[in-house]
C-alpha cells in the first residue's frame, strides 16, 4: 500500500500557494490613470493625456485660498477632497442652530395658541357646546381640529408674508437670523395689534413703566403679546355670552312649564336639550357661529 505523503488539508495549502506564486510571476501589471474626459477617444491613438505625465496641476487654486463664498464655489479641486456647508451663512454654528430649531419646535404649540386666533375660536366653540348642553358632543378632538383649521384659514395671509419676507430670503442667505426673526414678527405684530384693545395695551405699558406714543412701533413685543391674549379672552367671553342668551330663554320656558305642571323633580335641562338642538338646527347654528366668529378677525 502506497504511503500518503500529504494529507487533504496540506495538499489544499500547497495548491493555493502555487496559484499565488503563479499570479505574481505571470500576471501583467495594470496601472489606472485619471484621464481627461475630453480626450478619451485619443487613448487608442497613442495619446494618453494622463494627469500624472505632466508637472502642471489640474486644480486652479489650492484649498483655503478663497476669500469669499463665490470664489469657494468656483474653486476646482481635482486633486483634493473639499466638503463645503453653504447654508449657515457664517452666522451660527451647526450645533447651535440645531438647538435653536429644537427649541422653536418645542415652543411651536404655545406660539400657535397664544399668537394666533386659536384662543378665541376654541373658547367660543366650547361655549357653544356648553350652551347646547350636549356634554361631550362634539368631542374635544373635533373642536380642537376645527379650531386649528379655522386658525390656518384666518392666519394664511400672515403665514404667506412670513414665508416670502423672512423664511425664503434667510434660506437663500440674503438676510441674517436677526433680520429674519424681525421680519417674521412684523405680520404677527400687525395682526395682534388689530385685535388688541387700547386699554389692555395701556395697562401693560403702565405696569412696565413705559411711555406709549399710540403707534404699533412704540409697543414692544413683551407688552403686545399679553395685551393681545387678554383682549382675546375678553372678546371670546362676550361672544360666548351672546350665544348663551337664546338657550337660556329656552331653559327658562321649559323650567316654568315644568313647575306649572308640578313636575319639579324632573330636571329642566333634560327636557330643554332637544328643543335647543332643534333651535340650533333650524337657525343653521354652525353657519352662524363659525361665520360670525371668523368675520370678527376681518
Amino acid at each position: 500500500m502506497m504511503k500518503r505523503f500529504f494529507s487533504g488539508k496540506q495538499l489544499t495549502l500547497v495548491v493555493c500557494l502555487l496559484v499565488t506564486v503563479g499570479i505574481c510571476f505571470f500576471h501583467n501589471s495594470m496601472t489606472v490613470y485619471a484621464t481627461n474626459l475630453q480626450h478619451t477617444d485619443n487613448l487608442f491613438d497613442g495619446e494618453t493625456n494622463l494627469t500624472g505625465t505632466t508637472d502642471t496641476q489640474t486644480n486652479i487654486n489650492e484649498p483655503g485660498s478663497s476669500d469669499d463664498p463665490d470664489e469657494l464655489k468656483e474653486l476646482n479641486v481635482a486633486n483634493n477632497l473639499t466638503i463645503t456647508y453653504d447654508n449657515g451663512n457664517g452666522n451660527v454654528s451647526g450645533p447651535v442652530r440645531i438647538l435653536i430649531t429644537l427649541t422653536m419646535i418645542a415652543l411651536a404649540p404655545m406660539l400657535l395658541i397664544m399668537l394666533t386666533s386659536f384662543t378665541r375660536i376654541i373658547i367660543v366653540l366650547h361655549f357653544t357646546r356648553t350652551a347646547l348642553n350636549t356634554q361631550t358632543v362634539p368631542p374635544n378632538q373635533v373642536l380642537i381640529g376645527l379650531a386649528l383649521f379655522l386658525t390656518f384659514f384666518i392666519m394664511n395671509p400672515m403665514i404667506t408674508q412670513i414665508n416670502e419676507n423672512a423664511i425664503q430670503p434667510f434660506d437663500r442667505g440674503e438676510i441674517t437670523q436677526e433680520e429674519a426673526l424681525e421680519r417674521g414678527m412684523e405680520p404677527l405684530r400687525e395682526f395682534m395689534y388689530g385685535q388688541t384693545q387700547v386699554k389692555d395695551v395701556r395697562m401693560f405699558m403702565e405696569i412696565a413703566d413705559q411711555e406709549w406714543d399710540g403707534s404699533l412701533s412704540g409697543i414692544p413685543s413683551s407688552v403686545l403679546i399679553p395685551s393681545f391674549i387678554v383682549s382675546e379672552l375678553r372678546t371670546a367671553f362676550i361672544i360666548g355670552f351672546l350665544i348663551y342668551i337664546p338657550f337660556i330663554v329656552i331653559d327658562m320656558v321649559v323650567a316654568s312649564a315644568l313647575m306649572s305642571m308640578g313636575m319639579m323633580m324632573l330636571p329642566p335641562t333634560t327636557i330643554s336639550m332637544p328643543f335647543k338642538i332643534l333651535l340650533f338646527i333650524l337657525a343653521d347654528g354652525w353657519n352662524l357661529v363659525i361665520g360670525s366668529l371668523v368675520k370678527t378677525f376681518y
